[in-house]
């Protein structure tokens, strides 16, 4: 991948600013925001997952904004169960929006980032399309999303030893506006597997960033 430029910068969020890191894109591309995984175990902005991710959207000419969630690293405010979190990224879309008015907005997760990220995606409806890697439907209820008809991209390892496949799998099923792809012998943070990854994760939107 092309090396790019971030710009390091804080957003306002609900509990105090957000450290973020942006790239500025193609005006005629979407602006994407990206979640980290669970801030207790680790999660931030620059996880590895997460980098490639960006970078997977970076390369499509798309601006991305990753962001830490509040308490994590230089983010004020601390950890709030998901509920919070969720807020954090919906001021990164207020952000992102502010940013690019003329832009189709996007949101991605990996992991607990699909649970907060989601959420906030869920009720606003600037958000054109959502990607959710490796989302932690065993520990987390995405009942939310119950009813949701915009577009959904959805990438599973079937070696996942954090979220069962078959958790991921069974959830997905029967619903026409989610795209599933699963990658066979991937784990949980796809060390094997991260150019798969990051392929299936534009697999769905290639006709828009043509």
């Amino acid at each position: 991948m092309s090396d790019y430029q971030h710009k390091k910068i804080f957003i306002q969020g609900p509990a105090g600013v957000l450290q973020s890191l942006y790239h500025p894109g193609r005006p005629d591309r979407p602006a994407v925001v990206v979640c980290h995984p669970h801030p207790v175990y680790g999660g931030t902005m620059r996880n590895k997952v997460v980098y490639w991710m960006a970078r997977a959207f970076e390369d499509a000419g798309c601006s991305v904004l990753r962001f830490n969630f509040r308490g994590v690293e230089q983010s004020e405010g601390e950890w709030d169960e998901g509920r919070g979190e969720a807020d954090d990224a919906r001021a990164a879309l207020d952000w992102m929006e502010e940013m690019h008015p003329e832009s189709r907005l996007w949101l991605a997760g990996f992991s607990f980032g699909c649970y907060a990220g989601l959420q906030a995606a869920r009720t606003d409806d600037r958000v054109a399309h959502m990607f959710a890697v490796a989302p932690a439907v065993n520990l987390w209820s995405f009942s939310f999303m119950v009813g949701e008809n915009r577009p959904v991209t959805v990438i599973s390892g079937t070696s996942d030893e954090i979220v069962p496949f078959e958790r991921v799998e069974g959830s997905v099923k029967g619903k026409s506006n989610i795209h599933f792809h699963p990658i066979e012998g991937a784990g949980h943070f796809f060390p094997q597997h991260m150019n798969q990854m990051a392929d299936f994760l534009l697999t769905d939107v290639r006709a828009e960033l043509s």
